[in-house]
């Protein structure tokens, strides 16, 4: 499993570095597209469609993004748009959560498949416009991510006690998502620290939220951590309703593609509403 895990994550690196750093940043809407179209083959597996009809609904969210960047949509979107999109999320986000797995399930299935096709595009016209905002800006995001999700892994398996939502996700601890919070302060002010040093890495989501002041910043970081977890609860949620562990098989040793994107689905999005403020 390791071994596959490795191989799978060498593999995604080559294709996804290249594309984040090159200056155009048409190479990353592609890969960002490649995920988009698999992860809505996902969604629609997980809300009751067949293999057949998953494929016609990925297929829809890919026109409706290429639709979107054929427009000027990607990376053009105006501060009241990514305002109205993080106060959804915080409302969607919330509500599913409280509502829970039985609430999920006895929504109709084209609002499941609205919400996920609503979702994914958000999410990749987000990722266009934090690449056009700055390579570093993105890399900040997405390292936010990694370590509040890494952090949380092994405070909760190291403290754990209190669960954080059981009938969602069983593994989850308020330990862990308190020691995702931590860690990801701690590397907030290191980032910021290096970019004294190192001008090149200016301009990310640290420094962007820093202009507001130091109790911004450490608020900012805070909300995107939750957010974060956030996004994770609502793929394990979507999951558990559909009976299922991973949300496909196509990335040998970690599962599929939402299992990976779901911390990245709140985040992104909120993270740039929070860098135009």
């Amino acid at each position: 499993m390791l071994r596959k895990r490795i191989i799978t994550a060498l593999v995604l690196l080559l294709f996804a570095l290249p594309a984040l750093f090159h200056p155009d940043e048409v190479w990353l809407g592609i890969f960002g597209l490649l995920l988009t179209t698999a992860a809505a083959w996902e969604w629609g597996k997980l809300n009751g469609l067949n293999a057949k009809h998953a494929m016609a609904f990925s297929l829809v969210c890919l026109l409706i993004c290429l639709s979107a960047w054929q427009m000027g949509w990607a990376g053009h979107l105006s501060y009241q748009t990514w305002l109205a999109t993080g106060g959804l999320w915080v409302m969607l986000g919330g509500s599913m959560l409280r509502a829970g797995l039985d609430k999920w399930q006895s929504i109709p299935s084209w609002v499941r498949l609205f919400i996920g096709i609503l979702i994914l595009s958000v999410t990749w016209l987000a990722l266009l416009q934090a690449k056009i905002m700055g390579s570093v800006f993105l890399l900040s995001v997405l390292s936010l991510v990694w370590i509040a999700d890494i952090a949380a892994y092994f405070a909760g398996r190291r403290w754990g006690r209190h669960k954080l939502a059981p009938s969602i996700s069983p593994g989850k601890s308020w330990e862990g998502v308190l020691g995702g919070m931590v860690a990801v302060l701690a590397w907030s002010f290191a980032w910021l620290a290096i970019e004294d040093m190192y001008p090149l890495l200016s301009g990310s989501i640290f420094s962007k939220l820093m202009l507001h002041g130091w109790v911004v910043m450490v608020f900012g970081v805070i909300f995107l951590t939750l957010t974060s977890v956030m996004g994770d609860l609502i793929e394990s949620l979507v999951k558990r309703s559909a009976g299922a562990k991973d949300s496909s098989g196509l990335l040998p040793g970690h599962g599929g593609v939402l299992d990976r994107l779901d911390a990245l689905l709140p985040a992104l999005p909120i993270s740039i509403m929070l860098s135009l403020v």
